[in-house]
């Protein structure tokens, strides 16, 4: 049996970074899984979890297929990831439904496509930019609702 490791920026990376990369997407898609979860979303904490830990596997795998194959063939690392992104665009549409009282599930399926792009960005190691990410999702699904309810709350009392 072969063991191979994955080589970034010229550096072989370990099982063990690998392993963090997997548990960080874990953690980050879990906080806005969780947010989710709290206000009874249909995708919550398991499915933002999931999508992110799948991203981020596939940003593993392309890394991993780009590396065997470098010195075979041209190959485009970021060709599979993409297909992440067409893929979550219809997990995201099944979780947008019409009802009485307009559409709802939008909110769940950015928030679906944003932990797919922080799992990808786990993936590849770009950590800054799935921890900011994340902490700015955080943000708008937590404090942009109240501070809409706030708003909106005041324009209907005022007759407005």
């Amino acid at each position: 049996m072969v063991r191979r490791s994955l080589a970034v920026k010229g550096e072989k990376m370990t099982e063990n970074q690998i392993i963090l990369r997997l548990a960080l997407s874990v953690v980050l898609s879990g906080l806005v899984g969780l947010e989710r979860q709290i206000h009874r979303r249909t995708a919550g904490l398991r499915t933002h979890i999931l999508v992110c830990l799948g991203s981020c596997l596939i940003m593993l795998t392309s890394l991993y297929v780009f590396d065997i194959y470098k010195d075979k063939t041209t190959l485009d690392p970021t060709r599979i990831a993409s297909g992440v992104i067409t893929g979550i665009g219809f997990l995201g549409a099944g979780a947008i439904m019409r009802a009485r009282q307009g559409v709802v599930g939008l909110t769940t399926a950015a928030s679906l496509w944003i932990v797919a792009g922080s799992g990808l960005s786990v993936g590849c190691g770009f950590y800054k930019a799935a921890l900011t990410t994340t902490f700015l999702t955080l943000v708008v699904l937590l404090f942009l609702r109240y501070a809409e309810n706030i708003i909106f709350s005041r324009k209907t009392k005022g007759g407005g």
